[in-house]
């Protein structure tokens, strides 16, 4: 995997790079949250490792810009901090895993592991919830691996959802990708009503309401 670590204590830095080089990752290591931002504007990576409390703007602070530029990229923080607000805000914000330090390299190399396999996985089969999943290729929604019956615009509505989980979807996003081919003009009504009939369809309930704005399918915990 292509990862960028951002970590600002030389010893560690230099083991976790030096570790992950020698099984077979291509590591770029910064130790500045700034110098990590100008990395991130002109590469991409396929997974990130962030120390939280870094010089100058925090790893916490990085995702949070990442969000708004609507960039999902699998993410470990490690840090010492035990803060649970911390832990949460991470979480909520997209984070993937979390170590505590100190940690065991193999360690890490176990939770990159886990979130390689993951992600080769979700490239096609996106997972919604604990329950449902989307294969991409099939356009099929899943309820614990058994197919469901929906219509076509309701699969419209699921397939445009997995490919922007995360994100809030306003109306005029859902005009412009799903109800694209439509000769009338779509109001917000129908598009809320379409998707009241989708959700009461769902034996879980994992679309999000963002009131006067759109809907919200958010990424599951691994």
């Amino acid at each position: 995997m292509k990862i960028l670590l951002l970590e600002d204590d030389i010893l560690l830095n230099e083991s976790i790079t030096k570790y992950l080089t020698t099984i077979g990752h291509a590591i770029t290591s910064v130790r500045d949250g700034n110098v990590c931002l100008e990395v991130l504007e002109k590469e991409k990576f396929d997974l990130l490792v962030f120390d939280i409390n870094v010089p100058n703007i925090d790893g916490l602070s990085i995702l949070e810009i990442l969000h708004t530029q609507k960039k999902i990229i699998p993410i470990i923080f490690i840090s010492t901090l035990i803060d649970i607000e911390d832990i949460s805000r991470a979480f909520e914000l997209g984070c993937y895993d979390y170590l505590k330090k100190p940690f065991h390299l193999k360690e890490l190399n176990l939770r990159i592991d886990r979130i390689s396999k993951t992600a080769k996985k979700d490239m096609h089969h996106k997972t919604l919830s604990a329950s449902y999943s989307f294969d991409c290729d099939t356009m099929t929604l899943y309820f614990h691996e058994e197919p469901q019956v929906l219509s076509k615009r309701q699969l419209q509505i699921i397939q445009f959802f997995a490919h922007n989980r995360g994100f809030v979807c306003s109306y005029n996003m859902f005009r412009e990708s799903v109800w694209h081919d439509c000769d009338i003009d779509v109001d917000d009504a129908t598009i809320r009503a379409e998707i009241n009939r989708l959700k009461n369809n769902l034996k879980e309930d994992f679309i999000i309401n963002i009131r006067g704005i759109g809907y919200m399918v958010k990424v599951p915990s691994l």
